[in-house]
């Protein structure tokens, strides 16, 4: 009765055993199948992989250079817009000036002249007949003749009108 239970028994595990073999040979051939598609597809996906990644990395070393040199053209383009700047000064300057001159000009051409003695300058021929007296006189009459000179002519140093007018215009509007 032993040898029938034993029999019995090994003959169940038989029928239960078969379907989980053949159930794991399919699985065998499945996972065969899987590991050829991958070993036939993997390597090219990560060749790929890889070259995006350094398309990416050469991509990003090209931005950094144009958002360099875009930063040193606004560094240029700032210097130029400064010396333009201070050009543009220099010519207000230089057209002040060339009216203050033509001004002082104009004043000096239309004075006029002082109606006042001047002494008479001799010519050394006869500046040395002068005695020394006669010479000392005349060259404090030449001092006292430029020192009066240079009070008249104070009023030059009073600002003209049309400088005035030409200071108080806003001339950043033109």
């Amino acid at each position: 009765m032993s040898i029938v239970l034993v029999s019995i028994s090994l003959t169940a595990l038989l029928m239960v055993a078969i379907p989980a073999m053949q159930e794991l040979a399919r699985a065998a051939r499945s996972a065969e199948k899987l590991f050829d598609t991958l070993s036939r597809d993997l390597p090219p996906t990560l060749n790929a992989i890889r070259n995006t990644s350094l398309e990416i990395t050469d991509l990003t070393d090209d931005v950094s250079e144009g958002v360099r040199s875009a930063g040193q053209v606004v560094k240029q383009v700032d210097q130029s817009l400064d010396t333009a700047k201070r050009q543009a000064q220099n010519v207000q300057i230089g057209t002040r000036s060339l009216f203050v001159g033509v001004k002082a000009a104009w004043k000096t051409f239309t004075r006029q002249k002082p109606s006042k003695r001047k002494v008479d300058r001799l010519s050394p021929f006869y500046q040395d007949t002068l005695t020394l007296r006669e010479r000392e006189a005349q060259r404090q009459d030449n001092r006292r003749l430029t020192a009066e000179d240079h009070r008249l002519d104070e009023s030059y140093n009073n600002r003209p009108e049309w400088e005035s007018n030409f200071e108080d215009e806003d001339w950043s509007e033109q």
